[in-house]
């Protein structure tokens, strides 16, 4: 088998699908971001992690560039999602069955495997001479 297809796989999945996410928030504005930052006491200006969590390191994983970096960002991102959009309620089942933060907890764990892994030889960025990037 070829655990360098597995890796691309796994970035196409996690980068492709989460890049998205970003864009849509980006093109409906993020007041509602701003709105949930407030509502926890937390600063405005801590949406522009939006951006680079859903936008920017998604881009670098599909890419393979800064891809261990760019997963801890997203699994970053998925943590905030938890405190801020779910909270503990996000735990329980929804009408379908599943876990309500489901998706969220799907990006974390499969970023920090992404993380662990690493981008794999079908990658842009060929410079990483086995120093962990």
């Amino acid at each position: 088998m070829n655990s360098d297809l597995g890796k691309l796989l796994l970035r196409v999945s996690i980068g492709g699908l989460m890049v998205f996410h970003g864009i849509s928030k980006l093109y409906h504005g993020h007041d509602f971001i701003k709105g949930m930052l407030t509502s926890k006491n937390l600063p405005e200006y801590l949406w522009l992690g939006v951006p680079l969590g859903e936008v920017f390191a998604p881009i670098c994983i599909l890419l393979g560039v800064f891809t261990r970096i760019s997963s801890l960002l997203v699994a970053f991102t998925m943590l905030m999602t938890f405190y801020l959009v779910h909270g503990m309620e996000g735990f329980s089942l929804s009408q379908t069955g599943g876990l309500k933060v489901e998706l969220n907890l799907f990006y974390l764990l499969t970023s920090l495997a992404l993380f662990f892994l690493g981008s794999g030889k079908y990658s842009v960025y060929k410079g990483n001479k086995g120093i962990m990037i």
